[in-house]
């Protein structure tokens, strides 16, 4: 009896927590864009942090992904029961594709992604934008603030109409203070030079009030 309570229990907080990770409620908070990590983190994931409510994630490993493997499978097992789909890893330096994780909910297709090449990645969270009932979209790098900051503010911009100043200052402070090679301005400016709205990815004024940040 004890362990089916505590199996109805886990099984609780799981669906709480895939509920919380889903959602499409009105946009995270300033503080919860900027935290540390939010709830539903992998283990071994660091700064894990809501970008588009129900829509886009990003992180970075703790510690680096020194190896450069990309995600455990216990770690896209765990991401594809959060109700998570679609995985980027940004700047690995390889067009290297994982392939797809199944689990009990569904399944988390994993690629690799380009800060300076934006443009698949602004079309998966188009695509995840325009289809209610897909999971959320996780853009992750090896330490969770230069590449998936970069690719975070990059949607913003695309589908929040922030300002590419304003979205440049989020990626500067959610950057923790990492320092950048040749300075930080200079790299993020590189990033947006490569990067344009796409008149094609459009989306309406309900579906921007329903994931953009307050």
């Amino acid at each position: 009896m004890r362990k089916l309570v505590t199996g109805m229990i886990l099984c609780a907080l799981a669906s709480a927590s895939h509920a919380e990770v889903t959602a499409r409620s009105g946009g995270p908070s300033q503080s919860a864009m900027l935290a540390r990590s939010a709830d539903g983190a992998p283990e071994g994931m660091a700064f894990f942090r809501p970008v588009l409510s129900g829509v886009l994630y990003r992180s970075g490993f703790k510690g680096g992904d020194k190896g450069r493997t990309g995600m455990s499978q216990a770690q896209r097992t765990a991401l594809c029961s959060e109700g998570f789909e679609t995985a980027f890893y940004a700047d690995f330096g390889k067009n290297t594709d994982y392939g797809t994780t199944r689990c009990a909910s569904g399944a988390l297709d994993y690629k690799a992604a380009r800060s300076s090449r934006p443009d698949a990645v602004m079309k998966a969270i188009h695509d995840t934008i325009k289809t209610p009932s897909k999971g959320p979209v996780l853009v992750h790098c090896m330490w969770g603030v230069h590449a998936s900051g970069a690719l975070s503010a990059m949607a913003l911009v695309q589908f929040c109409g922030w300002s590419e100043d304003r979205a440049k200052a989020y990626w500067n402070e959610a950057r923790n203070g990492a320092p950048c090679g040749n300075g930080c301005d200079s790299w993020i400016d590189a990033k947006f030079d490569r990067f344009k709205v796409s008149p094609a990815l459009q989306i309406t004024e309900a579906e921007r009030a329903a994931i953009c940040p307050k």
